[in-house]
């Protein structure tokens, strides 16, 4: 078992908070944060920020210059080992002359896949992995969830009143939330890969599903520049083909990826209720575009059929302090349960105040016949 210095805790904990730098912008490429230090001082640090540009370990080195030689590198993933769009770091950390590298874990893609780690022990450096895993394992779910089981990690978003309505009887539902909650909703469409609706969302709402810089909170767009704004791939299932141009999803700038059974950009096949097969959407979206992380803004069907068919890895629930009675439009709808034993459970991960409302983050419990 690898035994790790303060020294070493310090300079990971700082790559860590570096790679967060990149939480908006480096999909579909995980947060990776790297620091090169020399007697406990830093020499050398970076952090990727885009598909395409340097990594981590690249802007580190260049900072490093030839204090990189004899140095040791804290890295929060495994350095890659093969020619993408830009070169491997682990050749470019044996050019460099370190003698010692600490990953905080391997990386499941399976172009490194331990190969990294390889090639540094062969040139003769010292590499230790383990440090901070967890932490590590945190900076990117989404990619992990797509390298290890090739599907997204979804997110699904709902809010309510106070007594599980998301709209009155006669569809009104603007605004029950704040506009805090509302902006919050920005922070986490800014970090997805792929925002996911309906055509009947997005047609009754004229819905864009862009991120809005000028809406984000404050502290987003401190870290988060206007100039770098991505906005994610807006993904629509219109089986019925009712998406029309003059939308203002159509306005905005942005990827569109229409899914049907035929005659759109994705055309996957029915399910045994003659519904859009779910989990070949998904599968296919992970493959076929390299979408790590999916966040869901839709009604209560696609809502229950996502929970049903036990694919949202997270639920998000903003509870507003309103009451709209019992014949508004609930969470789910009616999902026909006759014994306890078939209730959706979850465990709470995350809970609170968010201007007037509240907001829960759920992972929901697989379900069982016990």
């Amino acid at each position: 078992m690898s035994v790790f210095t303060s020294d070493d805790f310090q300079m990971m904990s700082r790559a860590i908070a570096l790679a967060k730098r990149g939480m908006y912008t480096t999909s579909p490429n995980p947060n990776v944060g790297c620091v090169i230090a020399r007697d406990a001082r830093v020499v050398g640090e970076g952090y990727h920020a885009k598909a395409g540009e340097p990594h981590a370990e690249v802007h580190a080195m260049r900072m490093a210059g030839e204090q990189a030689k004899g140095a040791t590198a804290y890295v929060t993933l495994e350095p890659c080992s093969h020619y993408g769009r830009t070169p491997p770091c682990a050749e470019g950390l044996i050019k460099a002359g370190v003698s010692r590298v600490v990953c905080a874990m391997k990386d499941p893609n399976p172009q490194v896949a331990g190969r990294g780690i390889a090639m540094l022990e062969q040139a003769g450096i010292d590499v230790t992995v383990g440090l901070l895993e967890e932490e590590a394992r945190a900076l990117n779910p989404a990619f992990l969830k797509r390298m290890e089981t090739g599907r997204p990690f979804v997110q699904l978003k709902l809010a309510a009143s106070l007594d599980g309505q998301t709209a009155l009887a006669n569809g009104a539902s603007q605004w029950i939330t704040s506009p805090q909650a509302r902006q919050d909703v920005q922070h986490y469409r800014a970090q997805a890969s792929a925002i996911l609706s309906t055509s009947q969302t997005v047609i009754a709402d004229n819905a864009s599903l862009n991120v809005r810089w000028h809406d984000l909170p404050d502290y987003v767009q401190a870290i988060y520049p206007q100039a770098q704004l991505r906005q994610p791939t807006r993904v629509i299932l219109d089986r019925q083909h009712q998406l029309f141009a003059d939308l203002k999803l159509y306005q905005q700038a942005g990827p569109i990826v229409t899914v049907s059974e035929q005659n759109a950009d994705l055309c996957v096949g029915a399910d045994e209720h003659g519904r859009l097969s779910l989990p070949d959407v998904f599968h296919r979206l992970a493959n076929e575009h390299q979408l790590n992380h999916i966040w869901v803004e839709a009604g209560a069907t696609l809502a229950r059929s996502l929970l049903q068919a036990q694919l949202v890895d997270e639920l998000i629930v903003y509870l507003a302090p309103k009451i709209m009675g019992s014949d508004g439009r609930g969470l789910l709808g009616a999902l026909g349960l006759m014994d306890m034993k078939q209730v959706m459970q979850f465990s709470i991960r995350d809970i609170r105040q968010v201007g007037s409302d509240i907001r829960v983050v759920l992972a929901p419990q697989p379900l069982t016949n016990e």
